[in-house]
């Protein structure tokens, strides 16, 4: 992989990933544009310990654009997009319309009511220039680009003063809420650790407190040894239908061997990532005659808590539940976290073995 880093006319940083040393690339951005103004901020819920972002100036980023005026497409005479160059394979931006944005010290619970700076940082990982391809149709060695585009924005986000949290993500489908329908992902960095991850760190923490024990690794064990739920697997990877599955289709995929982080998997775990990741994505196409609405997350240690008993892993989960049908958060998952799901995780999986 080759890197080349470079800034866009508003001073926004922007890293071309490349899979060819020889390739020309535009550094120069041509347009006018005024600099990137952040009115971001947290709030502290007291009520159930979580922070809160309020970002208001974002209502005015771009919203489902024609395909010719795609700001994610290579520029051309008639669209100058956010990428000068004619042609890219993967292309990191940081957001023209960040959730959060600047350096400085973690959010901390003073009072109250605690409102601290939004810091942080929000990227945009372009994983092809073709506006018409999906994440599924990437080639291996495409997938293995994006992934050490991953791993090198997870490094040089962690060290940005105040992040506490490193999330590299993609939402896919307009029925999720994707405004830019080039493929593409995104990477927050959070000066919080995020409520999900909080409450794996105080299971886990509570598992090894009373086994001595890893429980990602138990659980690993557990659902390999069970079978029922098992999806794809090869040397360095396990992937499967968590056994108290939220989504109507949902997997989640861990190497064998721990790591906290993206950054932290070896040569050999990188390589064998793309072909299961692929294998997944198209299995769970499969499953429905219609559009998959999903989302892909990569869970990641934090920065500075939680490391040592941290496992890396990937959901990727869609809200479609039958063909023409959409699983909706409504009363009992939106105001009481309490999830139902329709589908049996074992039936989920065996659709899943029967995909094509």
């Amino acid at each position: 992989m080759h890197r080349l880093s470079a800034r866009l006319a508003d001073d926004r940083e922007i890293i071309y990933f490349d899979e060819s040393p020889d390739e020309t690339r535009i550094l120069v951005d041509p347009r006018d544009l005024p600099k990137v103004e952040s009115t971001s901020t947290v709030r502290y819920d007291q009520l159930t310990g979580e922070w809160v972002g309020i970002a208001g100036h974002r209502q005015t980023r771009i919203y489902h654009p024609p395909a010719n005026q795609c700001p994610l497409c290579p520029s051309t005479a008639e669209n100058q997009s956010e990428i000068p160059s004619p042609e890219y394979d993967v292309v990191v931006f940081e957001n023209r319309f960040p959730s959060l944005s600047g350096s400085g010290s973690p959010a901390e619970v003073k009072e109250l009511f605690t409102v601290a700076p939004g810091n942080g940082r929000c990227e945009v990982v372009c994983f092809t220039s073709d506006h018409n391809a999906t994440f599924s149709h990437l080639t291996p060695e495409r997938v293995g680009t994006v992934i050490e585009a991953w791993a090198d924005r997870t490094v040089e986000l962690s060290r940005q003063p105040g992040i506490e949290q490193v999330f590299c993500f993609e939402n896919r489908g307009a029925e999720i809420g994707v405004t830019l329908a080039h493929p593409h992902g995104q990477i927050y960095g959070y000066p919080y650790v995020t409520p999900h991850t909080a409450a794996m760190l105080r299971q886990v923490e509570k598992h090894r407190e009373a086994s001595g024990r890893n429980l990602f690794g138990d659980l690993i064990d557990a659902e390999i040894a069970d079978g029922s739920r098992i999806v794809a697997q090869n040397e360095h990877w396990v992937a499967f239908v968590p056994f108290a599955g939220r989504w109507p289709v949902e997997v989640q995929v861990f190497p064998r061997t721990r790591v906290p982080d993206i950054p932290a998997l070896s040569t050999q775990q990188r390589l064998a990532l793309a072909p299961i990741y692929l294998e997944v994505l198209r299995r769970m196409e499969g499953v429905f005659a219609d559009t998959l609405p999903a989302i892909s997350a990569w869970h990641q240690a934090p920065v500075s808590q939680g490391r040592e008993d941290f496992w890396l892993h990937l959901q990727i989960f869609t809200i479609r539940r039958e063909v023409g049908k959409l699983k909706y958060l409504a009363g009992s998952e939106s105001a009481m976290g309490a999830f139902v799901n329709d589908i049996p995780p074992e039936v989920a999986a065996q659709r899943l073995r029967d995909a094509s």
